[in-house]
């Protein structure tokens, strides 16, 4: 079976091209940027350059401009919510409706992405579905853990919630290569572990609401700090150099060797 690396630096000829999406604060967007200049000042160069940000909203939440200007970058933006409510429709992507119409919205982003020559999509906090290929996406938990069922068992935006409540041990994040599923693309890197510190136990701090919201909400941040943060780069860099790669059942390689639960370093 033919197994290909999702990016080929020898047959290209040069460093990657990647556009950075993004929604909110940034964080990843910015630890991509960073990660960028460290490999500049360490190797003399980096196997990958961010060509520019886009965004999906265009208010003061969204820190994209900011960071742009800060590194130099071409910024983009075309709000999500204002492309639905002038076209009276709703977000919803679980329609047949609704999938034309993110479609429609991609146009935009698309065109960029062929301008810009662009080889990988890297969405750091990129709220909106997404019907364009070649991206990759980081998610707040484990994805190689399963229901009995074989379906990914942490998926969607109340991952770290679900975890916790479920009694895991630890959380960790994952890197991923999108599909047209949510959350259901092919595994590439998953995080070290952060174990799970609670201040009472489980069964007693999930009847007090507000609590076991703080404590969702606190793990959620600092498992950017060694989560995100570090495989969000991390990832994008290997695939700069050639090392990830996937076959005909998109079944994922690095360094030539299957990494059926993600690669972890």
């Amino acid at each position: 079976m033919a197994i290909r690396p999702i990016f080929d630096p020898e047959k290209a000829g040069r460093a990657m091209r990647v556009a950075a999406f993004m929604s909110g604060s940034g964080t990843n967007i910015r630890r991509l940027l960073e990660h960028q200049v460290r490999l500049r000042e360490e190797e003399g160069q980096s196997p990958f350059e961010v060509i520019f940000i886009f965004s999906d909203r265009s208010d003061g939440t969204c820190q994209g401009e900011r960071i742009a200007h800060e590194y130099g970058l071409p910024y983009f933006s075309y709000d999500i919510r204002a492309f639905h409510r002038l076209r009276g429709l709703r977000r919803s992507v679980l329609t047949p409706e609704g999938l034309e119409a993110r479609r429609s919205y991609d146009q935009v982003a698309a065109t960029l992405v062929a301008a810009f020559d662009i080889d990988v999509i890297a969405l750091g906090g990129y709220m909106s579905y997404i019907t364009l290929k070649g991206c990759v996406n980081v998610h707040p938990a484990d994805l190689s853990i399963r229901t009995q069922g074989g379906r990914r068992k942490y998926t969607g935006d109340h991952a770290v919630r679900e975890a916790i409540a479920a009694g895991q041990t630890e959380l960790r994040a994952s890197t991923l290569w999108t599909d047209e599923g949510v959350d259901s693309g092919p595994l590439l890197m998953v995080s070290r572990p952060l174990p799970v510190s609670l201040p009472r136990p489980l069964k007693e701090l999930l009847q007090d609401k507000e609590a076991f919201e703080r404590v969702v909400q606190e793990h959620q941040e600092r498992l950017k700090e060694v989560g995100d943060w570090k495989i969000f780069p991390r990832t994008v860099e290997l695939i700069a150099r050639g090392r990830f790669a996937m076959d005909e059942e998109n079944r994922v390689y690095v360094d030539g060797q299957l990494v059926p639960e993600g690669y972890r370093e």
